[in-house]
């Protein structure tokens, strides 16, 4: 079982910024594919931003495109999303996952088999 640790989230005023972090762990830890996904109270889950631990190449939620950035560090089992230019519609609580031997990157939740814990981010105005 693959476990995700998720920190890095809080509350902001709309304009800033914040960066969460995802580390990876578990036995034969092999993931392919690492995933930010979010959900607002009501709304269903949201792919943002994937990237490739093979390839790094990356996909992106339109609506995040230019603002949001994920990065990784294969070493460490590591993901990064910074966030900036945040908006109010961006408060949701937001979620890591991972892929073990699937085609990457994707940003349809599907594709992922283990999930963090989740971290709220609040935007205000």
């Amino acid at each position: 079982q693959v476990q995700l640790v998720e920190s890095g989230g809080g509350s902001v005023q709309a304009g800033g910024s914040l960066r969460l972090t995802c580390t990876a762990s578990g036995y034969n830890y092999r993931p392919n594919c690492l995933g930010w996904f979010r959900q607002a109270p009501g709304k269903g889950r949201e792919g943002i931003a994937s990237i490739s631990k093979v390839q790094g190449d990356t996909i992106y939620n339109y609506s995040v495109k230019g603002r949001f950035t994920i990065t990784q560090e294969n070493a460490k089992a590591t993901s990064y999303l910074q966030m900036s230019d945040l908006k109010t519609e961006d408060s949701a609580m937001y979620y890591c996952a991972a892929n073990v031997g699937a085609v990457c990157p994707s940003i349809n939740d599907w594709n992922y088999q283990y999930w963090s814990q989740g971290n709220q981010v609040n935007v205000s105005s």
